[in-house]
């Protein structure tokens, strides 16, 4: 089944390559997946065993549950969640576009250094939100 995400072939190129280069360069980095706020993904690049589908709908909720609190609290709109665990990390990334919004997810071994994993994935969400949405 193919799914229908709304991006654009230049930004899916540009989501799948950038993915790719987090998994590729970072060390401790075990998958990177970019996905629909719905919770499809629409470009990955993994290592191992990690399903990018189940990350895409898991990460969809996670996103949902901390922008209601970012509402809630009064604190605007969400912009990333890292959830820590005893033997590594999940950083999502909210990627605000015209076309359609994008979750970055990037799951890591504790051997990964969070700040630089962190502002990687913001990079990412930026360079995403900056792709024109009208390239075909």
């Amino acid at each position: 089944m193919t799914v229908s995400h709304g991006l654009s072939k230049t930004a899916t190129a540009l989501a799948q390559r950038e993915a790719r280069k987090l998994v590729d360069e970072l060390n401790g980095v075990t998958a990177a997946v970019i996905a629909t706020i719905d919770g499809f993904s629409v470009a990955s690049a993994v290592t191992g065993d990690v399903d990018p589908a189940r990350v895409a709908a898991m990460a969809s909720s996670i996103v949902a549950i901390s922008g209601v609190v970012s509402e809630e609290a009064r604190l605007g709109r969400q912009k990333s969640v890292i959830v820590q665990t005893e033997s590594g990390f999940a950083v999502f990334c909210s990627v605000y576009r015209r076309d359609v919004e994008l979750v970055i997810n990037v799951i890591a071994r504790d051997s990964a250094v969070l700040a630089l994993v962190s502002y990687r994935a913001t990079q990412l969400a930026r360079t995403l939100a900056d792709t024109s949405p009208f390239h075909a």
